[in-house]
């Protein structure tokens, strides 16, 4: 089937009890056992034997074309689990010098504990990521298009420079998704998402994912990470999640499209730099072109002149909010959210398009920006 019909229909078989043609949430924390002391079915406990996110996990997999998932209780916890599980005192990372800022704090934190070299570079920078292997580098992670100026790696590249001095290549594609970008057929051995974002796509889920191309060691090691420190959602928080990646085709091509059509509205207007990887103005246009499909989705910032908090404080379609991905359009300014530390430019608006109508979030930026 086509990932469209593998979405809409999550995997899910029709319930034969019920005739239901929605997955079920299963609230249960514990699974009985018979006379002998024997199992009734295949759980014992809920930790990370759910069937409501054992569901979400497999149509996660299939849509990234990996073999297996993980959830977790957020992204950050996705991401953590992965540097502690596979990095020991001694290692060597590469981690991107432009990309998710939280994770940038907790990885000079993790560095200084644990005892492991790390060097933070433009990923989108083949020379850069060259110059920056060594022979004890354990891990390569990227962040593609990174956040918040969409730098676009080469991910077959680097996947091929990491794999030439025996590292992992793991790949944050929480605004890429599934439906522009994969990962793991490009050569990477991870694919992480912030599922909070647009796999949930409404902005009422908190929750994490890891997909890897093959269950090898390290990949039994992520699984024992999870299973002893239980950094798990709840069955309803999966559900919602499984809901969200039902329609995770229509919204992102949707927005997508809209996204692309204001990049090249907003180009227009005076003053007004636009960072979009679907430009051809864009550095790493022609990366994205070959490496993404279905258009080049539904993130995209702004340079503006003057005071950017004047621009979000005249809005009104557009609402000023942390995250990105959910249904609704939203703005933010990542140098105040970030402080004095953050690499963003202070004129710099990060834009999350939704699924308002394209003329309505066009009038209302370019009346602020007036």
């Amino acid at each position: 089937m086509k990932p469209e019909t593998i979405a809409a229909k999550a995997l899910h078989a029709i319930d034969e009890p019920t005739g239901a043609v929605v997955p079920p949430i299963h609230l249960a924390t514990t699974y009985a056992r018979d006379a002998a002391y024997q199992l009734i079915g295949e759980r014992d406990y809920t930790r990370d034997k759910n069937p409501t996110y054992i569901a979400a996990e497999r149509l996660l997999a299939a849509l990234e074309g990996g073999e297996q998932a993980l959830l977790f209780a957020s992204g950050m916890a996705a991401a953590t689990a992965v540097f502690r599980s596979l990095c020991k005192p001694g290692d060597h990372v590469i981690a991107p010098a432009v990309g998710y800022y939280a994770l940038r704090g907790w990885l000079e934190r993790f560095a200084d504990k644990w005892g492991v070299a790390i060097d933070f570079v433009r990923s989108a920078r083949l020379d850069a990521v060259r110059a920056a292997m060594r022979p004890n580098t354990r891990l390569v992670w990227i962040e593609t298009p990174a956040n918040p100026t969409w730098d676009v790696t080469d991910i077959a590249a680097v996947a091929e420079l990491a794999h030439r001095v025996g590292a992992l290549l793991a790949v944050d594609s929480t605004c890429a998704t599934p439906v522009h970008t994969r990962p793991l057929a490009l050569g990477a051995d991870l694919v992480m998402h912030s599922a909070t974002k647009y796999l949930g796509g409404h902005s009422d889920v908190l929750a994490g994912a890891l997909v890897t191309r093959s269950a090898d060691a390290a990949w039994a090691e992520l699984v024992r990470t999870r299973h002893d420190e239980g950094a798990l959602l709840g069955p309803v928080e999966a559900w919602l999640l499984l809901r969200g990646m039902r329609t995770l085709f229509a919204r992102v091509e949707r927005q997508s499209r809209t996204a692309h059509a204001l990049a090249t509205r907003l180009g227009e207007l005076p003053g007004i730099s636009v960072i979009y990887p679907g430009l051809p103005n864009h550095p790493q246009y022609e990366v994205a072109t070959r490496q993404m499909e279905r258009g080049f989705g539904g993130m995209l910032s702004i340079r503006v002149p003057g005071d950017p908090l004047a621009v979000i404080a005249k809005l009104r379609v557009w609402v000023a909010a942390t995250s990105l991905g959910g249904v609704e359009s939203l703005i933010e300014h990542r140098f105040t959210v970030e402080g004095p530390r953050s690499p963003t430019p202070p004129d710099l608006l990060r834009l999350s398009v939704g699924l308002e109508h394209e003329d309505d979030l066009f009038d209302d930026l370019a009346q602020a920006l007036r």
